[in-house]
């Protein structure tokens, strides 16, 4: 069996379309058919559901299609392997990242970078739940999500950091010169907030509703850029994530509110795949956060409030 077949048939099942795959591939459409067929052969089961243009797959397919992507991704990481150890680390690391923890991405990539030189870093704002498809179908190498708050599944964890909860508001809005706010009032204001499919969002309701609250917001959104431009309009609030402001910089139009009663901590951090060997890519990534810790990274940043003292959030 060669893997350049089992590569062909793995196209075919992403892209459920014989032309459009054997164009991915750079081989004529009865190339890529004898392929499949060859493939077939060797093991001896139906991969493809047969008819007049591309049906589905078999369930040997579905099962062969598991393997397949595994397979490949070894041999990929073999060749990284060996190239390494020639030459050092190149290629490119593929990251998942909470749109919540882009703030804290750049810290990732300034120790990754230092120790591999030569790679090259692609980033991909995603959900914790396509992060955790990206880490089981090999589209990924790690990712930057939350550890404790809807948990991945076969994965190793690298604690990095802990985000806080502040509300965010115009400098001239009538909360704006409070040092801290109870969620009792936040809530009941005019809120800009992430949409629900963000488990920032998720996140957010599960404090609010510890506090017996809900959250109402009026405008929701998937980005936080969007959120952004509704504060900056002045007739939105927001509840946002203390490193908000690492992105934003010192901006003198914004305030920031600590968020007490409760007062909350999410800890944030790498995933990788629970799997042996690691990839090379995984491997270097993990070896470069050894010992990281973002909290200092960013208390380093005087555009991220520093936390409450005890006696503030006594008042």
């Amino acid at each position: 069996m060669l893997i350049r077949h089992l590569s062909f048939f793995v196209t075919l099942a992403e892209e459920k379309h014989f032309a459009r795959a054997a164009e991915v591939c750079h081989i004529t459409q009865p190339t890529l058919s004898a392929a499949i067929r060859k493939l077939e052969d060797d093991l001896r089961v139906t991969l493809i559901a047969r008819g007049n243009r591309y049906i589905g797959l078999t369930p040997d397919g579905e099962r062969v299609l598991e393997w397949g992507r595994q397979i490949l991704s070894d041999y990929d990481s073999l060749q990284k392997d060996i190239a390494g150890s020639k030459k050092g680390l190149s290629g490119t690391l593929r990251l998942g990242v909470v749109p919540a923890a882009m703030a804290a991405v750049s810290f990732l990539s300034e120790r990754f970078s230092l120790e591999n030189p030569d790679a090259t870093i692609e980033i991909k704002s995603m959900t914790s739940r396509a992060i955790q498809h990206g880490l089981d179908t090999f589209e990924l190498d790690g990712g930057l999500t939350y550890l404790e708050n809807e948990p991945l599944e076969n994965v190793q964890r690298l604690p990095l950091y802990h985000e806080r909860y502040v509300f965010v508001c115009r400098a001239d809005h009538p909360l704006a010169k409070r040092r801290t706010l109870p969620w009792a009032e936040a809530v009941s204001q005019s809120l800009c907030l992430l949409s629900e499919d963000m488990q920032n969002r998720r996140i957010l309701n599960g404090i609010a509703a510890s506090a017996g609250l809900t959250l109402k917001p009026s405008v929701v959104s998937n980005s936080f850029l969007a959120v952004c431009a509704h504060i900056r309009n002045g007739l939105w609030c927001s509840i946002v994530p203390h490193t908000f402001f690492y992105i934003l910089g010192d901006k003198t139009d914004l305030v920031s509110i600590e968020l007490i009663e409760p007062h909350h901590r999410q800890a944030l951090g790498l995933v990788i795949s629970n799997r042996s060997p690691q990839s090379p890519m995984t491997k270097a990534l993990a070896r470069a956060l050894q010992g990281a810790d973002f909290d200092t990274d960013f208390e380093r940043h005087a555009a991220v409030p520093p936390p409450p003292s005890i006696s503030s959030i006594a008042r």
